[in-house]
């Protein structure tokens, strides 16, 4: 990935940044339903991710338009709290009227391998997503790609990966590639808290961290709070 794919977003807190977020969602979905007729976005988990969702679940939209996927999932049983379709479901997806039939959980209820084989088949013939959200763990892992192991990078990698021992619980998780991942109109990654510092410096230095991977031809738009982003007040935003 090069430094001029990389565009700095920073705000001065995680409500700000999950506000700025909202509206460009909102605004991409509604381009991508002008323009296709359909929006196909890539949910992540986390707390960041989850403030945009109860606000999405208070917007007006064509809401029978949206298409949901899921960027990673634990191997929990459907329906399990720590599950991030759950987790969207909860504060969201229950709320607005997107058809059943448009949201498409990850079945990790099946185990890995299994899942990861059943979502591969889900995607297949689908094209590139119009928006994906990611976040970024302190060690700089996105999805459920952690360092250490296969990011599915290149061109020839599966859309999705089967991971058995991830290093935070529980080890068994399925994630999109970073190639399916890069398939995208539009990356957001969504980086809040002090505790991210040095996975956002090891980012600007060039570190082999797995969200260096993420590279979409259309570049890659980082939204930070204050904190993480650790910054002189001259950066750009």
């Amino acid at each position: 990935m090069k430094d001029y794919q990389i565009r700095w977003h920073i705000h001065a807190d995680s409500g700000k940044l999950a506000d700025a977020a909202t509206r460009s969602i909102l605004e991409q979905s509604e381009q991508a339903i002008r323009d296709r007729g359909a929006f196909l976005i890539v949910l992540a988990g986390g707390s960041t991710p989850a403030a945009i969702y109860r606000l999405l679940s208070q917007a007006p939209c064509e809401w029978n338009k949206w298409h949901i996927y899921f960027g990673d999932e634990r191997c929990v049983p459907r329906g399990a709290k720590d599950r991030n379709d759950s987790m969207a479901r909860n504060l969201w997806l229950d709320h607005v009227g997107i058809p059943p039939e448009q949201i498409y959980p990850i079945p990790a209820e099946l185990g890995a391998r299994a899942g990861a084989d059943s979502y591969a088949e889900t995607l297949a013939g689908v094209g590139d997503f119009d928006l994906t959200l990611l976040g970024m763990g302190e060690d700089g892992h996105t999805a459920s790609l952690f360092p250490g192991d296969p990011t599915g990078a290149g061109p020839q990698a599966p859309d999705v990966l089967a991971v058995m021992n991830a290093p935070k619980p529980p080890p068994e998780r399925i994630s999109l590639s970073a190639n399916r991942l890069n398939r995208s109109k539009s990356v957001k990654v969504l980086i809040t808290g002090a505790g991210k510092r040095e996975a956002v410096a090891g980012l600007r230095r060039g570190d082999d961290i797995p969200i260096r991977a993420i590279a979409p031809a259309a570049g890659l738009d980082l939204l930070l709070d204050e904190a993480a982003a650790a910054t002189d007040p001259g950066e750009p935003g």
